[in-house]
């Protein structure tokens, strides 16, 4: 869109005066829209892009479609929070799958080649995946840029939010120590759960873990961070077959914590930990 200006002069007998300035804009008939298929994001995703253009005046040839993929400085330097997957680029016209654009990942993301027909329209589609850079605690978020240059005309832009989602992810490691035991020795079962998302398993949420030992443990002693648990109110076990399961409530599971190294940019995870131990004679 361009602002113009105008004013007129009136000569009379040798003498001028000028008029009131008038102001205009001039709109190229063309506008660009950009959209994500995903309103959120979460570790190892892929985010779909939409790109549209609306042309309602003549033919635009050789047009070029620039995506900063969300980039931003950290200490200085740019780093760039998604990465543009590889042979991900759909073009359409008019509604019909067609051929003819060129997409360089960078970053920036740089497509060209972009023929838009007159009177029509052209749909730019493309894949970004979340990478090392790309924030994840609650809250957080990625705004990408797109921008469309061609001849004669002024750089078109807009911009998609998409926010870190609000999720659990969760893993589980059993140990036994010791490996080897003689009858009417001691084991010892830790269960390490971690979770590496950005919200904390609450009581409300019905963790359970279960378990059917074998060696059957007779008696056995449970804690949770080392704090004794209660038979029948925070877990129940058959001493006849050996299954030991926790109540819904009993397991709480902290956030992962997320720090951004200030030089390079690069996220680092520290999951939240929760460890489970079950002691019991074979």
């Amino acid at each position: 869109m361009a602002t113009f200006t105008n004013q007129a002069t009136l000569i009379f007998n040798g003498q001028s005066t000028n008029s009131n300035v008038t102001t205009g804009e001039m709109t190229s008939g063309i506008t660009l829209t950009k959209t994500s298929v995903s309103r959120d994001y979460g570790k190892d995703d892929h985010i779909v892009y939409i790109v549209t253009v609306e042309n309602s005046g003549g033919a635009i040839t050789g047009a070029t479609l620039t995506d900063d993929l969300g980039s931003y400085d950290v200490g200085g330097a740019t780093v760039t929070p998604f990465t543009y997957v590889q042979d991900s680029l759909l073009f359409y016209q008019n509604g019909t799958l067609a051929t003819g654009p060129i997409a360089a990942g960078g970053p920036p993301l740089i497509i060209t080649g972009i023929d838009v027909p007159a009177g029509g329209n052209v749909q730019i589609i493309y894949e970004a995946a979340t990478n090392e850079y790309t924030p994840r605690a609650q809250g957080s978020s990625v705004t990408n840029t797109a921008a469309l240059n061609y001849a004669g005309a002024e750089t078109l832009t807009d911009t998609a939010v998409v926010t870190a989602r609000n999720e659990v992810a969760l893993t589980i490691a059993k140990a036994l120590c010791p490996t080897t035991v003689t009858e009417d020795g001691t084991l010892t079962y830790t269960f390490i759960i971690q979770n590496s998302g950005n919200t904390a398993v609450v009581a409300t949420d019905d963790l359970i873990v279960r378990d059917l030992f074998n060696p059957i443990l007779n008696p056995i002693t449970v804690t949770l961070d080392g704090v004794v648990l209660a038979e029948g109110t925070q877990y129940t076990y058959d001493e006849t077959t050996g299954d030991f399961t926790t109540l819904p409530g009993a397991i709480t599971v902290p956030a992962a914590v997320y720090t951004q190294d200030p030089t390079t940019g690069v996220f680092s995870v520290a999951p939240g930990v929760t460890v489970l131990t079950v002691i019991g004679t074979v």
